[in-house]
Formats: structure tokens, sequence, C-alpha cells
């Protein structure tokens, strides 16, 4: 008589989905934090900062994005 123990290991189960969306919802918090930090910090500078840290003003959101998302 043989005995066969089979599992599924290609579907996660429902509490490791549920953890891997906690973890991208917590990942998005994080890097949106990073996104509003940036922004707040980069408006408080003066037009001369900026101009010495080559940034325009108008780029202040993309520079924010990219520090918090990546190119």
């Amino acid at each position: 008589m043989a005995l066969l123990n089979a599992t599924l290991s290609g579907t996660p189960r429902l509490s490791e989905r549920v953890q891997a969306v906690l973890a991208s919802l917590k990942q998005a918090a994080r890097r949106r934090a990073v996104y509003k930090r940036t922004v707040r910090e980069l408006r408080a500078l003066t037009e001369r900062e900026m101009a010495d840290l080559g940034i325009h003003p108008a780029m202040i959101n993309e520079v924010a994005h990219e520090a918090a998302y990546g190119n």
C-alpha cells in the first residue's frame, strides 16, 4: 500500500495573500510620505537655494516623484 501526500505549492494561502497586500500598502504609504516630505522641503527653499541645486521651481513634483518612486 502506498501513501501519496500532495500539496498545492503554487497557490498561496489567504493569509499569505493578505500579508502581501498589507506589505504593498505599507510600501505605498512610505513612498507617498517620501514624496510629500520632499515636496515640502523643496518648497521651503528659496529660489536661490533651488538654483544652487540646479532645480527650477516647476521641477519640484518631478524631483519628488523620482525621489519616492525612482526613475
